[in-house]
């Protein structure tokens, strides 16, 4: 049995076009770890939350090679890291110089199949075999809605022109911007960083909108 492929069973949540568009975005399950601070420091809060996001995930995934039988399982690829962010003190979007003053959820998508008893067996075997604190971590149910994205193609630092590009769309279609509680800038990150030249970086981002 293949496993099952997010990415391409789902090709409008991740593969849109580089030109915005809107999109209606169904409730997900994730596992997720909340910060702030820099993402770029070294061995810093941030780096620490990719350890547990990724240690849950796999976790997950690699259940069926063990004793662990999860009811409604099935092999499936790990999706992509994604991340929601907003600014210290409810500062106004998303201020790529102050990036000591982000706020952030870290994520990643989860199986329809997990509840919260399969997560907290999950947490519970990263800090037994991996001898992690897990207690940051959280089963994350979110249900973004209509939004408007974009494919984003080069480094993050200049997400700024692609985000233009997407609020003038967003009035030329008659709709708003819509951020508020439960509804944030988000991307989700196709490319590795620490294998792809910051130019190929490919980051879909997502704003909500109504």
């Amino acid at each position: 049995m293949a496993a099952f492929d997010y990415k391409k069973e789902y090709k409008q949540l991740y593969q849109p076009k580089k030109e915005p568009e809107l999109i209606q975005v169904p409730p997900m399950k994730f596992v997720a770890v909340e910060g702030k601070g820099d993402p770029n420091e070294e061995n810093g809060a941030y780096s620490n939350a990719l350890s547990l996001l990724y240690g849950i995930s796999f976790t997950i995934k690699m259940s069926h090679l063990g004793s662990k039988k999860i009811e409604g399982y099935f092999p499936y690829v790990v999706p992509p890291l994604e991340g929601i962010w907003w600014m210290a003190n409810g500062a106004p979007g998303i201020d790529y110089s102050r990036k000591s003053e982000f706020c952030w959820v870290s994520m990643i998508r989860l199986p329809e199949f997990v509840d919260q008893a399969v997560f907290d067996w999950a947490r519970e075997e990263v800090f037994r075999k991996k001898k992690i604190d897990a207690s940051a971590a959280r089963l994350f149910r979110w249900e973004e809605g209509l939004c408007v994205q974009s494919m984003h193609l080069g480094p993050y630092d200049n997400e700024p022109a692609t985000i233009a590009r997407m609020e003038a769309f967003v009035q030329e279609s008659g709709h708003q911007e819509d951020f508020g509680p439960k509804r944030f800038h988000h991307e989700i990150y196709l490319s590795d960083p620490r294998r792809t030249a910051s130019e190929k970086l490919k980051t879909i981002v997502r704003h909500p909108v109504k």
